[in-house]
């Protein structure tokens, strides 16, 4: 029997975003993008109707600009779509609860390749799949840089872990890889590649998308996804609880490619677990006696306010800052 034919590529290997135009491109891209069952209309009318079966509905926004959030020398379409992708989801897993659905807004030069926009929305793609969303709508139009802009809605079936619900007494825990990404980015930043296993993580970062419904069952106080750095959010986490909050350095196990990029550099490698971001681990606080399996005890809550590592106040990176 004859091999099945590849799909025709929506456009020629060179043409760019001009070329495309706009409504090609979004038939193109609604085309790389399947449907749960919950979707009712999707891509395609003015907006998108979804079903809701029960519990609260959780909406989140974020951004992704060229030159500040990413760079195209150093990451692919795909892995920039990964990325996008993965920042929203979990901050639904980071309210305790899943993400179900997506819209995308892009900017782009009219001079992009074409193929750059579909290998994004492959990846992105591949991202939600991993949680069983569906992206049900999004726009495109012409600017300088590339600018993504993402709005996620899922649900949670019980209720919402906040950022303020911390209490003196409770443990501060973590769940999923921290400061991989933060390493990454640090070899990106002086042109190497490697260790390839940190440049894979900033990449492609591996949220641990089942462990926000775990903890919120299970009991957490507060939780929030460490996107901008440990410290950083373990702060978000004290001021909206009017709590103190001590990181404990010796909780962590620093895995030996950090250690190998912290030699390199000549920095304590440390700071890339309580300064870094972009792995998107989750940080949740919890009575003691309510830990799930598989979150690492890091620190504690106290009554006061603000962060502290080890008891003192930490003067390494705290974490990403946006302006």
């Amino acid at each position: 029997m004859p091999e099945p034919s590849s799909p025709q590529p929506p456009f020629p290997a060179d043409a760019t975003l001009a070329d495309a135009g706009e409504f090609g491109l979004i038939g193109a891209l609604t085309g790389l993008f399947e449907q749960g069952e919950h979707v009712l209309v999707g891509p395609g009318d003015d907006a998108a109707v979804l079903r809701i079966r029960n519990g609260h509905v959780v909406v989140s926004t974020d951004l992704m600009v060229e030159g500040r959030h990413f760079r195209r020398d150093w990451a692919s379409a795909e892995d920039v779509g990964h990325r996008a992708a993965a920042q929203n989801l979990s901050d639904i897993n980071a309210m305790g609860g899943r993400a179900h659905s997506l819209t995308v807004g892009l900017a782009a030069p009219a001079d992009l390749p074409a193929q750059w926009a579909l290998d994004f929305a492959r990846g992105f793609a591949a991202e939600c799949a991993l949680v069983g969303a569906s992206v049900v709508g999004g726009d495109v139009t012409r600017a300088d840089q590339v600018v993504i802009a993402v709005t996620v809605l899922g649900a949670c079936t019980q209720s919402p872990v906040l950022r303020s619900g911390a209490a003196p007494g409770d443990v501060v825990a973590m769940c999923g890889r921290q400061g991989w990404a933060a390493g990454g980015l640090a070899v990106l930043g002086r042109g190497f590649r490697s260790p390839r296993v940190l440049v894979e993580a900033y990449r492609r970062p591996q949220p641990p998308y089942d462990a926000g419904t775990i903890a919120a069952e299970a009991g957490a106080s507060a939780m929030i996804d460490i996107s901008d750095g440990l410290v950083a959010d373990a702060g978000h986490l004290a001021e909206e609880s009017g709590v103190a909050i001590d990181v404990r350095r010796s909780a962590f196990e620093v895995p030996e490619p950090l250690h190998a990029v912290g030699a390199a550099l000549g920095a304590d490698p440390i700071q890339f677990i309580l300064g870094g971001g972009d792995d998107h681990a989750l940080l949740a606080t919890f009575p003691s006696d309510r830990v799930p399996d598989g979150w690492l005890v890091v620190g504690a809550v106290a009554e006061g306010e603000g962060v502290t590592v080890d008891g003192t106040a930490y003067d390494g990176p705290a974490g990403w800052v946006h302006f």
